[in-house]
């Protein structure tokens, strides 16, 4: 008689929770990552009897794979099969987490995991910043003296392997989490020492956003602070205590804030001039002296990508120029438009909308729209702050940036609208977890 691995349900589902944690917490750093979710999967597929699907899992779970089934389902378009293999191997975690985190969906508590993974993740990051503080001291003396503000926030991400936009939209979420949860315990948490640490939790979160400092995390962030917030007025009726929470936090996001401009000069100029300058020159960077210096992240140099980006996309309707070959042919299309400045830095799309245009065509778009606003969707049915602000993060963060191509956009992504998606199926089913 075959030997068959037995386990109660209790262990089961603790190991299943420690799993989603550790995934969550390590998303930032890809390739322990990739060997967890590798870990996770094998864990998964030697209890495939324990996984459940209803009719709304696998719609659902569709939706989440959209990415990965699309590039299967083009993959003839690709002008290089091992090119368009590396490219769908960065998206083998859409299968992943709706397969087996949407398959337990019953067992996963969505708020202790998101809770532990806001503690664990400011408190990982907040000591590599102590560790870049104190391993790069020349650079953290530089920057106290004004000199080279742009790069600070790129250089500390670059010192433990992320792109300093794809890390402030995780620091973003976590900052927008910290704050819910902080919320919740000034109404609800009798421990001083409890909301104490919760209060510390948001404020380092909230210097560590700032501190990376990219323009849509900061914006995002923002809104959804405000989305928090907003529930909290619509779900209570405490309306002295709502004032008190909103008071509390606003005073010490004042202070973090208000220290954080003071030591950063650059603060300004780059939320004003910077980000506009030169606007009339559209497709015309070489025209500008030294590009490199003037416009090389502001928002003329963006409308340009996107300008020769959608020229590009309309010219190859309706299919596309493949997955693997986007960037080639963008770039060739940079050099037979003589725009030398963005040839030679060789520019991505920098907008997801657009590169699932370019790559996929109409298909593209409306795959990328449906995987985008299906987030607002279980928002909206669950009536849940985080949810939505995770939405309005993502969204805005794919306008300037494309997060479907890179692991940790398309991990990050996945994973956590799988956990929605785990949520929803609860509220749905009326096994909505506590806080």
């Amino acid at each position: 008689m075959p030997y068959t691995m037995t386990i109660s349900e209790k262990r089961f589902s603790q190991t299943l929770n420690f799993f989603v944690l550790l995934i969550a917490v390590t998303i930032i750093f890809r390739k322990p990552c990739t060997w967890i979710i590798i870990a996770f999967a094998v864990f998964n597929l030697v209890f495939l009897k324990k996984l459940e699907y209803s009719k709304e899992a696998i719609k659902i779970g569709l939706v989440i794979a959209s990415p990965l089934l699309l590039e299967m389902v083009m993959f003839w378009n690709n002008d290089s099969y091992a090119l368009g293999l590396k490219s769908l191997e960065k998206s083998l975690s859409l299968l992943v987490f709706p397969l087996f985190i949407i398959g337990n969906y019953h067992r996963i508590n969505f708020y202790k995991v998101l809770k532990s993974y806001c503690i664990a993740t400011t408190s990982i990051v907040f000591l590599l910043f102590i560790r870049f503080v104190i391993v790069k001291p020349e650079l953290i003396e530089k920057y106290l003296s004004g000199v080279d503000l742009w790069e600070m926030g790129y250089v500390f991400s670059n010192s433990f392997g992320i792109h300093a936009p794809a890390l402030n939209m995780h620091l973003a979420f976590v900052a927008i989490s910290n704050l819910f949860f902080l919320n919740k315990a000034i109404g609800q948490e009798r421990s001083i020492l409890k909301k104490g640490c919760l209060l510390l939790n948001f404020v380092i979160s909230f210097f560590l956003v700032l501190f990376v400092n990219t323009r849509m995390a900061l914006l995002s962030m923002l809104l959804g602070f405000g989305v928090v917030f907003m529930f909290q007025f619509y779900n209570e009726k405490n309306y002295k205590r709502i004032k008190k929470t909103i008071l509390v936090v606003s005073v010490f996001s004042l202070i973090v804030f208000g220290f954080y401009v003071r030591k950063n000069t650059f603060m300004k100029e780059k939320y004003t001039t910077a980000m506009i300058s030169h606007i009339d020159k559209i497709g015309k960077l070489d025209e500008i002296q030294h590009p490199e210096i003037e416009v090389y992240s502001s928002l003329v140099t963006r409308l340009s990508i996107w300008k020769s980006a959608l020229e590009l996309s309309v010219a190859n309707l309706p299919f596309g120029v493949g997955a693997s070959d986007s960037k080639v042919k963008l770039i060739e299309y940079f050099r037979e438009t003589h725009q030398v400045f963005l040839a030679k830095y060789k520019f991505q799309t920098h907008n997801q909308f657009i590169d699932s245009l370019l790559k996929f065509g109409i298909l593209g778009l409306l795959m990328v729209l449906v995987y985008m606003f299906n987030i607002s969707y279980l928002g909206y049915k669950t009536r849940n702050a985080i949810i939505i602000s995770f939405f309005i993060l993502f969204f805005i963060s794919n306008l300037t940036d494309d997060f479907l191509i890179r692991f940790d956009g398309i991990a990050f992504s996945g994973f956590w609208i799988s956990i929605f998606s785990s949520y929803w199926l609860q509220v749905r089913n009326k096994l909505e977890p506590t806080l």
